[in-house]
């Protein structure tokens, strides 16, 4: 009787057939029961298992970068605090990412180890991004980062990755968002008075700042109407048992009932000192 083992194993090992190479997500779903069909739907019907993207699993990976870009921009929107919501930015972000999943994988081609070519190439291809309007917030460009580094694992064809770091991220930002970690103790206004230039305000407000306010710095002095009256900006921290109103009021006895103008410096807070 012949045996299969010994010398002609390795020549029977070379002619079996190569199996697939699978990525971190379909190793995850092989090893669960009862999800091989749905491993060989993604390796044969989408070809995640071929050397160059076909056109399934191009359509497969635009729809997955809308989705993560879709959260990205849900996330963006409730914890956002500024002033004024920009939609255009929050489509900005979704578009950004999908382009950049379609550059990544036009770029890559079909050859995953051309690591440098392929580093050079979204480099060449972010240079050409610019943003006309500055960002009012920094965290505006953290967004951005993220929707390119989500777009980013999508291209590169690692779209469990993408997922589950881009689900994680997001949960972490929206958790210490709602929590308002590393909040200021103390809530700071920004303090505009108008005084009349027979008053000397290095010395007017002295008593009322004492009372009210529990640091003070003058900003600027400026010469208005005509070098009639001047106007002066402090940044204030208000002390915890007093109001703004209290303030105005206190500040307009001094200043002859002239303009007195409270704004909050963080402009997703109240004017209140909670």
């Amino acid at each position: 009787m012949l045996h299969t083992t010994g010398f002609f194993s390795p020549l029977l090992a070379a002619d079996a057939p190569e199996q697939p190479a699978l990525g971190l997500f379909l190793r995850v779903l092989q090893d669960i029961p009862g999800c091989k069909s749905l491993v060989n739907f993604f390796n044969v019907t989408l070809g995640f298992a071929s050397d160059a993207p076909g056109l399934p699993e191009i359509c497969f990976a635009a729809l997955l970068s809308f989705g993560l870009m879709s959260l990205i921009a849900a996330l963006y929107k409730a914890t956002f605090r500024g002033p004024k919501l920009s939609q255009d930015y929050v489509h900005t972000l979704m578009i950004l990412g999908i382009v950049v999943s379609v550059i990544v994988m036009v770029i890559r081609g079909g050859d995953g180890s051309k690591a440098m070519a392929t580093g050079f190439g979204m480099f060449a291809a972010f240079s050409m991004i610019r943003f006309r309007t500055s960002f009012s917030e920094s965290r505006d460009v953290a967004f951005i980062f993220f929707a390119m580094t989500a777009g980013l694992g999508v291209g590169a064809r690692q779209y469990g990755l993408a997922a589950v770091t881009t689900a994680l991220i997001c949960a972490m930002i929206y958790l210490f968002s709602r929590g308002n970690w590393f909040a200021p103790n103390r809530a700071s206004h920004y303090l505009r008075v108008r005084v009349t230039n027979d008053i000397n305000y290095d010395t007017a407000f002295e008593t009322v700042f004492a009372k009210f306010i529990e640091r003070h710095d003058l900003v600027s002095v400026e010469s208005i109407q005509a070098g009639m009256m001047t106007e002066l900006r402090y940044n204030i921290s208000l002390r915890a048992q007093h109001k703004p109103g209290e303030l105005v009021a206190a500040i307009q006895q001094v200043n002859g009932n002239n303009r007195v103008l409270l704004t909050s410096a963080a402009p997703s807070r109240t004017l209140g000192t909670e």
